[in-house]
């Protein structure tokens, strides 16, 4: 019946239009990197740097681009990528989280682009006919393209096939200059960078005319927006976006010779139209002008559709479904109405200047990103990486580096708030606690990370004191023994600590234990303890917990401590016996909790700690015997619960109370416990004085490995009408390091 019920969903689906390499990628690339710069700022460029200065500026910011390509290329040969374009890339190996952070703040990007698009086309045109009103050259220049792109997106590539063809012809056009306009002598091949009109001159640097040319050699995301309707992903984004970006380089380059032939550079950078003056046939140059504009917003108006389509298809946004329905022709046409919506609003605003220089570092930040997703995969040598195209590790490298660098090279503090406003919708995401249906390598980095600390711990000593925290084994035989530890295990490992819970099957309870332990590590760790799990079947529960705590020896992060139940019930006492002196042996420390009837942990706001009597040697020393972890358990339960901390002992012999007195004082202070922490030193005998002992809802005393008698520890617990918990040490804790 499922799979009925999919083909008839199949059948059902939306059919999308496909496009090749050179419909969906090569055009759309070319025309949005061969835009408004190229024919208003080129000149100036070389007017300010000289030819061999703009060839550097030229060739460096191409090579941004040409290795954020090729990341790009390299990483959609190794996955199956979806709609979304840098969405799916980024989502695909760093998560929903991370992709979605940077596509929200993308897709306004490219939706507020088409508005910027559409003022410089205006310009242009106003430039032609200076009468016309600017706002209905905006909204009519707008509504074109609309209708171009909301009657389906093959149309507009047709439509984007004139334009080319009207670029080709400009580009045509300034080459025969060549043979018609006089050269203006001596290629200045070094410029004194005179700066420009708006600053009267006053002078520029290499990097300021670097930061004016780069935004022309971006657009390389053009062709993969398109992602999820292209016949073939993994073969046309890197041919189309590659031969895109090698023969954008090389117009470039060779337009700043031309512009250093045909004029001075006193001319360039006066004249920012010196190239629809200088050309063969001046109307084709001014028409590829308005073309480039007209393309790029078209192609902006086609891309941030489908990213916005993406996002609501993986449940980024809200009112998902909306936003990730398609038309019956494939179309995005409710993610479209909404990005017309967003464009119309931005052209009713009249100036973008503002917020430009922030939809320049979104797209930065993306391309960076781009080649931190492939810098990671490749450092992380999983056999998932394989992609058919392999770049050197250099590559990424270069590419990210180059993309940050730019950033704050344009502005420090846009650049600042860009990445303020990504972490922010990275937060948010992060608390949606959104499913991927597909995995990703967030899984892969933290065990790389995890297996590269693994092995510097095993070159330092296991037993460093100051490194230990509670990393606790909870051997069990049924799900409800946690259940009424929860809250003790929960307080004992919180923040910084672990547990492994180990379920034994011995009677018959393996179901239960194998449906009870995920939701019970599932709790935990929504409580930010980092919990496993582990079912083992035996036939003797003793021998099981042996065999287990003997094997975890051999583990990287192996657990310090055990924690065992003592219940009213004494089947399992000489195990228990067994396994606090075996313990020990195995270099574990050991808590064993004893709980008083139902009253559970009370109010959690009041903790005695027991220091046995150590008369007639209270001297203070770094061993404290075996009250290490007793001391260590008070500590971090009275921060957890923010209880009140008792510190009782009892001095049979007078003579010793003010040594006691003093070793408790010092005790509190080495040991860094709270100041609030309260002293207790009685010369009535340990017996008597469990009668007349302040209240505490858990006790806690240190117990010797070979004095186990488990039924003296109940009769304890009963006497102080409390739960209990006793600790053995180990041997590498010191609450005081």
């Amino acid at each position: 019946m499922d799979v009925l019920q999919q083909q008839i969903d199949a059948q059902q689906a939306p059919q999308r239009k496909t496009f090749g390499t050179f419909a969906g990628v090569f055009t759309p690339t070319v025309l949005t990197i061969l835009g408004v710069i190229m024919f208003l700022r080129e000149g100036w460029v070389v007017g300010n740097a000289g030819l061999l200065g703009a060839w550097i500026i030229i060739l460096l910011a191409c090579a941004i681009t040409f290795f954020t390509g090729l990341s790009m290329s390299s990483i959609t040969t190794n996955i199956r990528i979806g709609s979304g374009g840098a969405f799916s890339i980024i989502s695909q190996s760093l998560g929903l989280e991370v992709g979605g952070s940077i596509g929200v703040p993308l897709f306004f990007s490219q939706a507020l682009a088409v508005a910027m698009y559409v003022f410089g086309f205006r310009e242009g045109w106003q430039w032609i006919f200076p009468e016309h009103p600017a706002i209905l050259v905006d909204l009519g220049t707008f509504v074109v393209i609309l209708l171009i792109a909301s009657i389906s997106t093959s149309f507009a590539f047709k439509i984007q096939y004139v334009i080319m063809a009207i670029m080709a012809a400009a580009l045509i056009s300034v080459a025969g200059a060549l043979f018609k306009t006089p050269l203006s002598g001596e290629i200045a091949w070094f410029g004194s960078y005179p700066g420009s009109p708006e600053n009267n001159f006053s002078g520029t640097s290499f990097w300021v005319v670097f930061a004016v040319f780069f935004p022309a050699v971006t657009g390389v995301m053009a062709g993969a927006n398109m992602s999820g309707e292209l016949t073939n992903p993994k073969r046309s984004i890197p041919l189309g976006t590659m031969s895109a970006i090698v023969l954008t380089t090389l117009i470039y380059l060779g337009l700043a010779l031309w512009l250093a032939l045909v004029a001075t550079p006193e001319e360039l950078v006066n004249n920012y139209t010196v190239m629809i003056d200088k050309a063969l046939w001046k109307p084709i140059v001014l028409v590829g002008l308005l073309g480039a504009t007209f393309s790029s917003a078209l192609s902006s108006l086609i891309g941030a559709p489908r990213i916005l389509q993406a996002l609501g298809e993986h449940k980024i946004l809200l009112r998902n479904s909306f936003f990730g329905k398609l038309s019956k022709r494939g179309e995005p046409m409710n993610a479209m109405a909404v990005t017309a919506v967003i464009v119309l609003l931005s052209l009713l605003m009249r100036n973008l200047n503002a917020i430009a220089p922030l939809i320049t570092m979104f797209f930065l930040i993306t391309y960076a990103m781009i080649n931190v997703v492939v810098l990671i995969e490749q450092n992380l040598g999983l056999l998932s990486f394989r992609p058919t195209l392999r770049v050197p590790m250099l590559v990424p490298l270069l590419g990210a580096a180059g993309c940050f660098f730019v950033m704050f090279l344009i502005n420090a503090t846009v650049s600042l708030m860009s990445i303020a406003i990504i972490v922010a919708f990275y937060i948010v995401l992060l608390n949606r606690r959104l499913e991927a249906p597909f995995g990703d390598v967030r899984s892969g980095l933290f065990a790389a990370v995890a297996e590269w600390a693994t092995k510097k711990v095993t070159k330092l000593r296991y037993d460093n004191e100051r490194a230990w925290q509670p990393n606790i084994l909870v051997p069990i035989e049924s799900p409800k023994e946690v259940r009424s530890a929860y809250r003790l295990l929960y307080s004992l490992s919180y923040p910084k600590g672990s547990l492994k819970i180990l379920g034994l099957s011995t009677g018959g309870e393996l179901a239960l234990l194998s449906k009870r332990l995920p939701d019970i590590v599932q709790n935990f760790y929504q409580e930010g303890i980092a919990a496993s799990s582990a079912i083992v079947e035996g036939d003797n529960y003793g021998q099981s917990v042996l065999a287990s705590m003997q094997a975890l020896r051999a583990a990287f992060f192996r657990p310090n401590t055990v924690f065992l139940t003592l219940n009213e019930t004494k089947s399992r006492d000489e195990d228990l016996a067994q396994f606090i002196r075996k313990a020990k042996e195995y270099k574990l420390g050991t808590v064993l909790f004893v709980p008083f009837e139902k009253v559970g942990l009370g109010l959690e706001k009041t903790i005695n700690l027991w220091i046995g009597d150590r008369s007639p040697d209270w001297n203070m020393s770094m061993d404290l015997g075996n009250i290490d972890i007793a001391v260590l358990c008070s500590y971090v339960l009275k921060r957890n619960w923010e209880a009140r901390l008792n510190m009782i002992t009892t001095v049979v012999d007078p003579q010793y109370t003010s040594q006691a007195e003093e070793f408790m004082n010092r005790l509190a202070e080495l040991a860094r416990l709270p100041k609030d922490a309260r002293t207790f030193v009685t010369n009535k005998s340990f017996e008597h004085y469990l009668n007349d002992a302040p209240h505490g809802d858990l006790n806690i005393f240190a117990l010797a490995a070979d004095d186990a008698n488990l039924d003296k520890l109940r009769a304890m617990s009963g006497q102080l009408r409390s739960a209990c918990i006793f600790t053995v040490d180990a041997g590498m804790e010191n609450a005081l390091a």
